[in-house]
């Protein structure tokens, strides 16, 4: 049963950015449930948007936080004061990553992460112009969005910045666009908001080649599939390439805000010089983030999470392979359900939600319904999550005589 409130009720002082936000009070999270405060209990089946991979509230998390809490909040923009766990983290970072990634620069955010680095291309370049892809996302502030590929959330904030080429995602032949005169290309490994697309095989590696042959540098947005989401710690692994600039965000922080943009050392040097502190920011690498992100990826590879990712996602498309309209895509456990149309993926996402179940559309595509479970989901509970998509999908079908 549909019991949310209007979005007046809840409060009327926050703005809202859509006229149907779900509305639901949430009274706290524990695992892979959100406990609402009408006494409902949901799966959370979306990990608040790839963010929490280890469920909500992990005890390593709330112990590492917990800890910093007793020693200092924030205390000096970033990179002016040494601070411990910025610096173990980064350490951390550094010996999971291969060596060309070698230097940290902590963000709040995704978009900022992205920021950053478009920053650090046309700086160490000296170039200006950009390729981005089409169907891409890359954030909502107004350098990401110049590189976002819809135009329905462009338009609006129109002009941008200049100089982009977008090409199609995939294509080969598209590569030629790449020149000697662009500072960098950007790419999601897996295109998530676009509706969980993977580009076909081989194409990464001849992105890569293209851009060292053109003196391009290579940014790979891993906000969503970094962190073992994919079935590796990075997506990139399964392309067996390297960026010259990787950004992360979303899992990375364990709950708590972070982002990042990580390069060599040689080329963020760039930015402190010419001028000195070419790019700043306040908050970046909160100290309390940083503190739950380390403990959060020690968790990770602890707990083997990219290996149990590739189970989960295998389990997905097994229980839903004989359910009606069940058309899969993406890789690990980040899977896009895609649908005949809008009204069936609504149906869907609905019917699952008044059944316990939160899912949730990718952004640019209402037909592609998000499926990320936490990657320590226990079994018993994504059991029951899938009987209920998998039930939901047959009374779509036969509502809609597909």
């Amino acid at each position: 049963m549909d019991d949310s409130p209007m979005k007046a009720d809840i409060a009327p002082h926050l703005a809202w950015t859509s006229d149907h936000p779900l509305g639901y009070e949430v009274e706290r999270a524990e695992g892979p449930f959100l406990f609402l405060t009408n006494g409902r209990r949901l799966i959370d089946f979306i990990s608040g948007i790839a963010v929490s991979s280890l469920g909500h509230r992990h005890p390593k998390v709330l112990e590492a936080i917990r800890d910093q809490l007793e020693k200092h909040l924030h205390v000096m923009v970033y990179g002016e004061l040494i601070q411990a766990p910025q610096v173990q983290f980064s350490n951390q970072l550094a010996d999971i990553l291969p060596p060309s990634l070698d230097c940290v620069y902590f963000t709040m955010s995704g978009t900022e992460a992205n920021e950053g680095a478009l920053k650090l291309a046309k700086k160490y370049t000296g170039r200006s112009r950009m390729v981005a892809f089409e169907h891409s996302y890359h954030g909502d502030s107004h350098g990401s969005l110049s590189v976002t590929g819809r135009n329905i959330y462009q338009d609006p904030f129109r002009p941008l910045l200049p100089g982009i080429t977008f090409l199609p995602f995939g294509d080969f032949e598209a590569l030629t666009a790449v020149d000697d005169q662009i500072a960098c290309v950007i790419a999601e490994p897996i295109q998530g908001e676009g509706g969980m697309r993977v580009p076909p095989p081989g194409w990464f590696k001849a992105l890569r080649t293209r851009c060292s042959d053109v003196g391009a540098l290579l940014i790979l947005d891993e906000i969503q599939t970094g962190f073992c989401r994919t079935g590796h710690p990075f997506a990139f692994e399964h392309e067996e390439i390297v960026p010259d600039i990787l950004t992360l965000a979303k899992a990375m922080g364990g709950g708590m805000p972070l982002g990042a943009f990580i390069s060599s050392t040689k080329k963020m040097e760039s930015l402190r010089r010419d001028p000195p502190l070419s790019h700043v920011t306040t908050f970046g690498g909160h100290p309390v983030s940083c503190a739950a992100a380390s403990a959060a990826l020690q968790v990770m590879l602890d707990e083997r999470l990219a290996e149990r990712a590739v189970w989960v996602g295998e389990r997905i498309r097994s229980k839903l392979k004989h359910a009606p309209m069940a058309n899969l895509r993406g890789r690990g456990a980040m899977l896009g359900l895609d649908l005949p149309s809008s009204p069936i993926a609504e149906q869907v996402v609905k019917t699952c939600l008044n059944h316990g179940v939160l899912l949730g559309w990718t952004l640019h595509s209402g037909t592609v319904i998000r499926l990320a479970p936490p990657l320590n989901i226990p079994e018993e509970v994504l059991e029951e999550a899938l009987e209920v998509i998998s039930s939901a999908l047959s009374q779509a079908h036969a509502g809609h005589g597909t």
